[in-house]
């Protein structure tokens, strides 16, 4: 009887061993390696994350390069743009929802291009890209003229830094989106 059941204990093992080992082994769980193309070279944007980062179809989270717009969530850097802008936590994240709303206003549920500059991912994993509509709007342009985001320069992508230092000024002069907050 013993016996039985330690034959039933190994048998019970292997077979969850085996289903483990195959549902590990199935697409959904493959890591993607090649981007998917949509049409022309245009990938789609299923989610906006935050004023500054969206996640494509394909499951790559991609950065936009030379932008920062503020926290939405409780983190180091909420506290430090708090810090630095010497605003509230709430009045930081009031502004970064303004900013997430408007990068997702841009381009939720759309078919971008991507273009790259030296770097091609940052340190977390995350594609680096400038990011265009079909259209042809400069998204990372658009956010930093809106002035829902202030440059952010982070060598060696710097191809575009004059340009976003100009669109800035114009935005803190013209008292834009963060530049109208007090």
């Amino acid at each position: 009887m013993r016996r039985d059941l330690a034959y039933i204990q190994v048998i019970i093992v292997i077979a969850a061993s085996l289903i483990y080992l195959g549902f590990r082994s199935l697409p959904a769980q493959k890591k993607i390696d090649a981007p998917v193309e949509k049409k022309g070279g245009y990938f789609f944007v299923k989610r906006v994350v935050d004023g500054d980062t969206i996640t494509l179809s394909d499951g790559r989270k991609v950065r936009l390069i030379g932008v920062d717009t503020p926290e939405v969530h409780y983190s180091d850097k909420l506290l430090r743009d708090a810090r630095k802008s010497h605003k509230d936590i709430k009045t930081i994240q009031r502004i970064g929802s303004r900013a997430s709303d408007f990068t997702r206003s841009l381009c939720q549920n759309k078919n971008v291009r991507l273009e790259f500059d030296v770097q091609q991912y940052d340190r977390y994993g995350r594609t680096l890209a400038y990011v265009y509509l079909e259209d042809g709007t400069f998204v990372n342009a658009r956010i930093v003229e809106a002035g829902y985001g202030q440059v952010l320069t982070i060598p060696p992508n710097v191809k575009n830094a004059g340009f976003f230092r100009k669109l800035q000024e114009e935005a803190m002069k013209d008292r834009r989106g963060i530049w109208n907050e007090g």
